[in-house]
């Protein structure tokens, strides 16, 4: 198993620092970036940290098939496991895949209220109590303030964390006085935490955006997504 020792010395205990304790129970936080920067790998490798401490996670996706979800999970955790010089994973993976659900919709032909009724009924009903719930790939281009909202409330009624992914356009680069771009300025209201990933020469640069009530400034989160291994690492001060 993985000490505490270990999990302590995770690059996301400084996402927690950086911040206000991170998103904190009842919120929501979103990554947001360019179709192929690397959202999938920023949100499933935050799910896995909070795996290895032993939460549970439903990861939701909207994709059309879900294959590759599991793929990017196994990935992550040979990669951790690697750099933690871990050579027996089978009880790692073992409690990676029993704290797991992964769940599968389709944006366009489901209601928020069913989708998150599906959800209660899976953490009430179907006796898995989830920590965090983790959301890749909605669109937020099809959303409605008023439908994000009941994400929030989602949250705060269960009082669990939710992670988004969200896609900015690369011909829209456009953002408010505040940095959000302006596809999500609608939605800040209901999110505490967004994190924009920023492409640089040779990495992906996370940069903290708004955390809670305040909007640090650019550099405040020394984190970024190592593009050769897609895992969150400390960036060079």
């Amino acid at each position: 198993m993985i000490s505490k020792e270990l999990i302590s010395k995770s690059p996301l205990r400084i996402l927690e620092k950086s911040t206000q304790g991170g998103v904190g129970k009842g919120n929501i936080g979103i990554i947001a970036a360019r179709k192929g920067v690397g959202k999938t790998a920023c949100l499933v490798h935050i799910a896995t940290d909070q795996l290895l401490q032993g939460k549970n996670i439903i990861h939701v996706s909207f994709a059309a098939n879900t294959a590759h979800i599991v793929s990017w999970y196994n990935d992550i955790l040979k990669e951790i496991a690697q750099r933690l010089n871990i050579a027996d994973t089978t009880d790692i993976f073992d409690q990676v895949t029993r704290n797991r659900v992964i769940m599968n919709f389709k944006q366009d032909s489901v209601t928020i209220g069913k989708m998150l009724g599906s959800l209660k009924t899976m953490m009430q009903e179907g006796h898995f109590v989830a920590d965090v719930v983790v959301v890749d790939g909605y669109d937020f281009s099809k959303s409605t303030p008023e439908a994000f909202d009941a994400f929030k409330q989602f949250a705060a009624d269960l009082q669990i964390s939710l992670w988004f992914s969200a896609t900015t356009h690369r011909d829209d680069p456009s953002r408010d006085e505040k940095g959000v771009p302006t596809i999500l300025s609608p939605f800040m209201d209901a999110a505490s935490i967004l994190i924009l990933m920023e492409p640089r020469e040779s990495y992906i640069h996370l940069h903290l955006v708004k955390d809670h009530d305040l909007f640090p400034s650019p550099d405040s989160l020394h984190l970024k997504l190592d593009p050769q291994v897609m895992l969150i690492a400390e960036e060079a001060k």
